[in-house]
């Protein structure tokens, strides 16, 4: 695993303006940086982040089973017993899932360790699935890179295949929603939507405030029209906690991703899979929180459970000093992870995220950042594989 510079197309802005990438560009600092690549090779690909996705993906999979047979763990993972029946039977109705991203710390020499699952709401798909692909493309065409250029990046057409095997149940009319202000959840839903019209599903388009409860209990659009499926690009905890949120054990409405995601979205899922895999070499020590917390003593990271893009994390290195974010998640419980840093390259820290498109290993996008606390203003940097 190597960081190579390169020079960035000079038409990259216009380029990624025609094709809708219009946050490529995040409060006057360049979000998609195309200064530089990480390079792999085909094995470590394989090996250390292929291969281990799918079997944390399928050791995640397992629990979900498990913990829907047990109070006592959904009530460890904080999640609202108002709602246990409705995501039990999500669960064991089958109900049908999308995709997720496990965000992984490599640097090329070892096992990839698994910093967390992003299995609700995860973000950087288009510019993973679509953008770094064109980049690539492009490159090649332009001669800056070698012909036989490879990236681990089959995510758009899974994405497609998923919709499509999607669409032989949902119910409709479906939608796609977001919220309102957010750009950059606007361009992720907006996406997506194309892949899901791609696999031949016909879906409206809604942010996530207009979204109506009618006197019958069903979930409405703004001409009344009862939503039968709602992908969202918002947090399962939160609409558990909106004023309609006791609507939805009732409502008819299928959600996707659908409501027993919002157990591997928990960072409580962190500890119970330490509790079953011990000493799995993807996996990181970590704890529920406790008064008097587990010993940790090559430091540790605490995180809320149901925190969101590197906020309100608190880091203790292994020389002692303390690392913070700040966010909107302070009162929430808390779970503490051993410690184990992002490896420093020239251009920062980078952060390895692996996308899972239904059950199967789909490709990955790459976060880097000057700290070790990944965040949502965090750089893109695309990825090749060469041998």
């Amino acid at each position: 695993m190597r960081r190579i510079n390169i020079a960035p197309r000079t038409d990259w802005q216009q380029t990624a303006e025609a094709y809708g990438f219009h946050f490529h560009t995040i409060e006057g600092e360049a979000y998609w940086d195309e200064s530089a690549y990480y390079a792999f090779s085909l094995q470590q690909i394989e090996r250390d982040i292929e291969d281990p996705t799918a079997e944390i993906h399928q050791m995640a999979m397992a629990l979900v089973g498990e913990v829907m047979r047990s109070e006592s763990l959904l009530t460890r993972l904080a999640i609202p017993s108002s709602h246990w029946d409705w995501i039990a039977d999500s669960w064991h109705r089958g109900q049908p899932h999308l995709y997720g991203r496990m965000d992984l710390a490599y640097d090329g020499t070892g096992p990839a360790k698994l910093y967390e699952l992003n299995y609700d709401t995860p973000t950087s798909c288009y510019e993973a699935a679509f953008f770094q692909w064109l980049w690539l493309e492009q490159q090649i065409e332009r001669g800056a890179l070698p012909k036989g250029t490879d990236q681990f990046n089959s995510i758009q057409d899974k994405l497609v295949l998923a919709f499509a095997e999607l669409a032989k149940d949902l119910p409709r009319p479906s939608y796609f929603s977001s919220v309102r202000d957010s750009i950059e959840d606007r361009g992720t839903v907006d996406y997506l939507r194309d892949c899901a019209q791609q696999a031949g599903i016909a879906a409206g388009n809604i942010a996530i405030e207009d979204i109506g409860l009618s006197t019958t209990g069903t979930f409405t659009d703004l001409n009344d029209t009862v939503i039968g499926t709602l992908f969202k690009l918002y947090p399962l905890e939160d609409l558990f906690a909106d004023r309609y949120g006791p609507a939805l054990t009732t409502s008819g409405l299928q959600l996707i991703e659908p409501p027993w995601k919002s157990v591997l979205s928990n960072k409580g899922i962190l500890p119970l899979l330490w509790e079953r895999f011990e000493g799995h070499p993807n996996l990181l020590p970590a704890y529920f929180e406790a008064s008097e917390p587990t010993a940790l003593a090559a430091g540790w990271v605490r995180k809320p459970l149901f925190s969101r893009e590197g906020a309100n994390i608190r880091m203790r290195t292994a020389e002692g000093r303390t690392v913070e974010s700040d966010g909107p998640y302070a009162g929430a419980p808390h779970i503490r992870q051993a410690y184990h840093p992002l490896t420093k390259f020239s251009g920062g820290y980078p952060l390895i995220g692996s996308w899972v498109i239904g059950d199967s290993p789909a490709g990955i996008g790459i976060r880097e950042d000057a700290g070790l606390i990944t965040r949502d203003t965090s750089r893109f940097v695309p990825h090749v594989i060469l041998d």
